[in-house]
């Protein structure tokens, strides 16, 4: 019996040929906006890298439509280091206000709990990585109406987990993606209550 040759190991798919997501393309599109915006393209050539971005199918398409323009905010944010927040004894909450969101937020609810509030920030990442640990006195994260969450990847524990969001997400949104564990007292991930609604236009009749 001959001995078959083994098969070629696929080749690996260097960066800048892999797919781009929606996302991806929308990013691009909202950062040649901004770039117009600030007059460094004129409104002839953001028509025409629009609809390249649009119909771009490779990061390595995208990257040469921004190429000559400087970093859009959200690179700064990515690398910004990640915010742990620890419950402790007497507990610990961010928001609301406005606050400078990285790409990792690391929620530890100890005794006290963790409260977590997106509502009135201005996140230009795609996606934000929310580590919730129940613990004993739980996790609450509260997002706008319009952004959305991915939970495949949390693990509930016996406090469980209760996604009150709604699957809508609008363009431009990041998305957020919770891991973690409910632990004892659990994790709850949820839009704004009518009580936060209420604070919520009012401080936007003052801005």
């Amino acid at each position: 019996m001959t001995a078959q040759p083994p098969e070629p190991s696929p080749r690996p798919v260097p960066s800048g040929e892999l797919r781009a997501s929606h996302d991806d393309r929308e990013a691009v599109v909202e950062q040649l906006r901004d770039a117009a915006a600030e007059g460094r393209i004129d409104l002839d050539e953001l028509d025409s890298r629009l609809e390249q971005a649009l119909t771009s199918k490779t990061y390595a398409e995208l990257a040469v439509l921004t190429a000559d323009l400087p970093k859009s905010p959200s690179s700064a944010a990515e690398n910004l280091p990640p915010l742990v927040l620890k419950g402790g004894m007497y507990g610990a909450s961010r928001g609301p206000g406005r606050w400078e969101v990285p790409g990792h937020v690391i929620a530890h609810a100890g005794l006290g709990g963790v409260s977590i509030d997106f509502t009135r920030v201005e996140c230009r990442l795609t996606e934000v990585v929310v580590e919730a640990y129940g613990e004993t006195s739980g996790v609450t994260i509260v997002i706008p109406d319009g952004w959305a969450t991915d939970t495949t990847g949390m693990d509930p524990g016996f406090g469980g987990l209760k996604d009150k969001t709604t699957p809508d997400r609008l363009p431009g949104t990041p998305l957020i993606r919770l891991t973690g564990s409910g632990g004892m007292a659990g994790v709850v991930i949820r839009h704004p209550n009518k009580r936060e609604r209420r604070k919520l236009d009012g401080n936007s009749q003052r801005d």
